[in-house]
């Protein structure tokens, strides 16, 4: 049987990309994950069990970036983790990746979405939000479809109103006079209700408050300098993301009472409510549907990348490898994904889609571990050139490993449905791509883009 053509012409994709727009990517994917899902760590682990889980995944977070920054500088090709399982791991490997990261980004997409229809919702009953999710989901793919550096830039505007929307809240209730300020902790927190086990509980929506700033990763084909703007828009990305996600911890949970929060589908939205200032009231609903339009927006984009470079591998049918003759987007991966996130929204069941994306998300963690240990056996110090290098390696491999394994148990004490629905799927999926996908694949040009750009491994 002839082998499947998986060659199909393509253009190159546009590299049109600066640090902010890295940035922008980043910090929009996950800027929503302030506005909601995270607080249902309070349930989970109680008010100080959240914290103390912000932070702990904060260092998880902190060493998958310097992970991927590594790994990502280097990568000649879209597709983030996916690339670096291609180069380091084989197709199977790739193919999971990839797969993984394009349910993360549609699970995420589905969720900002369905935010945005509830929180309309809350202002009349007699609102329906399907219309407004649906309108939603069409122009932010339009704009992706149209091209990455407006929807980019368009990104970072947003997402920067939405971030400020944050302080505007804080200094609301004039946290720094004792005298005057409407943060009251001692009354409206719960402590530790369900001991040190509530706080690895917390850690699976904790994941949330960083969820998506690894994927920067994913445009790295798209940069002017891969070098320079990976590194630089990550990391300034996390620091503005610990920052944000501390201070929502504090106001929330000093304004809105712990039983209520830790069930809240706008937590941010809830705790303006508490201030009864209705210009606070109302930069936040602004805020919140700026904050889950940005990260839908830069979900749309990492997932069609991610679904582009499979494609263009041959892992998947090569009709999405084809990139629009104007604008240079993959635009065939942007239109095809549209109805599976639209699907996962009108199900309406937040905690199950935002679950299924954390699972998605740390299953790539654990993958981009072992990725890292190779990449070093593979191209030690000084036989490629990086745009940045991870210090202390192995340390912070290590670290991640053990915070992943936390996290996961932490979502096993909760949803071990979801756990093993999610490995039966991916199982079911690996076993589909071994039978009927990787006949398709010419093993001699699946690597071809990456060595003629990069030296021979020391190691293969």
């Amino acid at each position: 049987m002839e082998k499947e053509k998986t060659n199909e012409k393509s253009q190159g994709l546009s590299k049109v990309l600066g640090p902010i727009h890295i940035w922008a990517l980043g910090v929009g994917i996950v800027l929503v994950g302030e506005f909601m899902g995270w607080n249902f760590t309070v349930a989970k682990g109680g008010s100080i069990g959240s914290v103390i889980a912000l932070w702990t995944v904060a260092m998880l977070y902190v060493m998958i970036v310097m992970m991927n920054t590594e790994m990502g500088s280097v990568m000649p090709e879209a597709g983030g983790q996916y690339t670096m399982a291609k180069y380091m791991l084989g197709p199977l490997a790739a193919f999971n990746v990839g797969l993984m990261l394009v349910l993360e980004y549609a699970m995420l997409e589905a969720a900002d979405v369905l935010v945005v229809g509830q929180i309309l919702e809350s202002l009349n009953p007699n609102v329906k939000a399907l219309p407004f999710i649906i309108l939603s989901l069409l122009v932010l793919t339009y704009m992706n479809y149209r091209g990455v550096y407006a929807t980019l830039t368009l990104n970072f505007v947003i997402t920067a109103v939405a971030f400020v929307t944050i302080f505007i809240l804080l200094f609301s209730t004039s946290f720094y006079d004792p005298q005057l300020t409407l943060i009251n902790l001692k009354k409206m927190t719960d402590g530790l209700p369900y001991g040190y086990l509530g706080i690895i509980a917390a850690m699976q929506f904790a994941v949330w408050f960083f969820l998506g700033i690894e994927g920067g990763a994913l445009a790295a084909e798209e940069c002017r300098s891969t070098s320079r703007a990976l590194p630089l828009g990550t990391m300034i990305g996390l620091s503005v993301l610990l920052i944000g996600a501390t201070t929502t911890w504090f106001v929330c949970s000093g304004l809105v009472p712990a039983e209520r929060l830790g069930e809240s589908a706008y937590p941010l939205y809830d705790a303006a409510l508490a201030t009864g200032k209705l210009y606070v009231i109302i930069a936040l609903f602004v805020g919140t549907i700026m904050a889950c339009l940005a990260s839908a927006n830069g979900c749309i984009n990492d997932a069609s990348r991610a679904w582009f470079a499979m494609s263009r591998d041959g892992l998947i049918p090569p009709i999405f490898a084809k990139t629009h003759p104007k604008y240079k987007t993959p635009y065939r991966a942007t239109v095809f994904l549209l109805p599976i996130s639209m699907a996962f929204a009108f199900t309406g069941m937040l905690d199950q889609v935002v679950t299924f994306s954390i699972f998605s998300a740390l299953m790539v963690y654990v993958l981009t571990v072992i990725m890292m240990f190779q990449f070093r056996k593979m191209y030690p110090l000084g036989t490629i050139e990086r745009g940045y290098v991870a210090p202390i390696h192995p340390v912070p491999a290590l670290i991640a490993a053990v915070l992943i394994g936390m996290t996961l148990l932490g979502m096993y004490l909760g949803y071990w449905i979801n756990i093993l629905g999610g490995v039966a799927f991916y199982f079911l999926a690996s076993v589909w791509f071994l039978k009927r996908r990787l006949k398709f694949i010419d093993k001699s040009q699946f690597l071809k883009a990456g060595t003629q750009k990069w030296p021979k491994p020391k190691e293969l």
